[in-house]
């Protein structure tokens, strides 16, 4: 049985050269970071990794860079899902070969009419084609993105027919009970809530820790929740990881994070953001930069 994922694992935003394409050297440059700054691993090519913008050769390179560079590969959860199952096939071998702590697999969001049995269907003709290479699967549930998600009992059919596969979830649906019931009745699999929103009460029920964009630039303190969640500051240290993540709410996650990330690495280049999504202009760039939370995330350097 593969080990219980567990701990902060920040979805790791990524870096665009002046051309468009994918930078993986700042990418990498960052994913060390995150590390230093507390993080347990790196769940790259996620939403936050604007993943759906890129190709598959895209993909591979990102998963291929890190690992290159001396990362770990058990260190690495990098989203495979796609629309079609030879793709999500093709990044998943890859990954899985890699030997990645385990992918992150979005169910294919085109077709809105698909049931519990055709999403079953996927994932076991992918399960079947990928054969001895398949590597450990957690879901990825965000129907707000995706239109539909996992339910309760696909996931059950899931682990049942694929109880050493199957070993995990992200909950980014963003609703606190069920998160929270998916804890209760799968206790064998990893839950991480897709925000810190509510990552203490996730905690206290058994949550196996955090999967967030904000993660990007406030790592050091989510991984302080994740490690003094019975402590008697819990609840402030909660209550201050609210505040960061309303901030940049407010202001588009993904291009805020970016404008974050410029200001931390002195470099305007993090700003970009692949088509369809655009940049802050400048007023909304210092609307960002003006809110407390994010001034004092900015002046003081993670520990």
């Amino acid at each position: 049985m593969t080990a219980k994922l567990s701990g902060l694992w920040p979805p790791v935003a990524t870096p665009f050269d002046a051309d468009g394409n994918a930078d993986t050297g700042r990418q990498v440059a960052h994913s060390r970071r995150l590390l230093e700054d507390g993080a347990h691993g790196l769940a790259i090519l996620g939403t936050t990794s604007e993943a759906n913008s890129l190709s598959l050769d895209d993909r591979r390179r990102v998963i291929d860079a890190h690992i290159d560079a001396g990362i770990e590969p058990a260190k690495l959860l990098p989203g495979t899902g796609a629309c079609a199952i030879e793709d999500a096939v093709t990044l998943s071998r890859h990954a899985g070969r890699a030997g990645v702590a385990a992918v992150l697999l979005l169910p294919p969001f085109y077709y809105k009419n698909a049931t519990d049995d055709g999403l079953y269907a996927f994932v076991a003709a992918m399960i079947d084609q990928l054969g001895a290479d398949v590597p450990p699967i957690m879901l990825y549930h965000i129907p707000q993105m995706a239109t539909f998600g996992w339910s309760p009992d696909l996931i059950g059919r899931l682990v049942a027919a694929y109880p050493e596969v199957i070993v995990g979830i992200k909950d980014s649906a963003g609703k606190a009970e069920d998160t929270l019931a998916l804890i209760r009745d799968f206790p064998d699999l990893a839950v991480f809530p897709g925000a810190e929103v509510y990552l203490l009460s996730a905690l206290r029920a058994g949550g196996a820790g955090c999967i967030s964009a904000t993660a990007n630039i406030n790592a050091t303190g989510i991984r302080a929740l994740i490690d003094h969640w019975q402590d008697a500051e819990a609840d402030g240290r909660q209550a201050d990881l609210l505040v960061v993540r309303k901030a940049f709410e407010r202001h588009g996650m993904i291009p805020a994070l970016k404008v974050a990330l410029a200001e931390r690495y002195g470099d305007p280049q993090w700003r970009a953001v692949r088509p369809p999504l655009l940049p802050l202009d400048d007023a909304a760039r210092a609307g960002l930069l003006a809110e407390p939370a994010v001034a004092r995330l900015l002046s003081t350097e993670p520990a």
